[in-house]
């Protein structure tokens, strides 16, 4: 479904951001995979209604170890989630727009974790773990984003 909208919606977007068609689409696109993917119900709430508890574990504050990232688990899922989104905000040319997205996008892990922690029937965990994984993720796609950005402007150096 978010695919969809995306499409839908890139156009005027792409207008709005002055910025290629596929830009405007990957930032639509990754955001509403970003939430459809945290904040739908987990499967034991969908299926037997298990509900969160309400509480927010904040026993990790720091990145993940390089070893840790080598291997698929939650962290490293949390932190490739975000990647696309960071991607597509480097992308963007230097606007009070981009301002925006970017501080939104700095905003979004919070808001989740947020939402995990109120609508415990979801049967989401509330982790800030999940905020640095997803923050790791943006930070890096944003590097990227900009890096190929300047990389394919003519006669820039890098």
């Amino acid at each position: 479904m978010s695919g969809l909208i995306s499409v839908a919606a890139a156009g005027r977007l792409s207008r709005a951001l002055a910025t290629p068609p596929w830009v405007a689409l990957l930032v639509l696109f990754s955001v509403g995979l970003i939430l459809s993917a945290t904040l739908s119900p987990s499967s034991e709430a969908a299926s037997v209604g298990t509900v969160g508890s309400a509480v927010c574990d904040l026993s990790r504050l720091s990145p993940l170890r390089l070893r840790e990232l080598v291997r698929i688990n939650a962290g490293t899922l949390n932190v490739v989630l975000f990647v696309p989104f960071g991607v597509a905000l480097g992308r963007l040319p230097r606007s009070p727009a981009k301002v925006m997205l970017v501080a939104g996008g700095l905003a979004l892990p919070f808001a989740v974790e947020g939402v995990q922690l109120i609508a415990t029937q979801l049967g989401r965990a509330c982790e800030s773990g999940d905020v640095v994984d997803n923050l790791a993720g943006l930070l890096i796609g944003l590097v990227i984003g900009a890096v190929w950005a300047r990389a394919a402007q003519p006669g820039q150096p890098i």
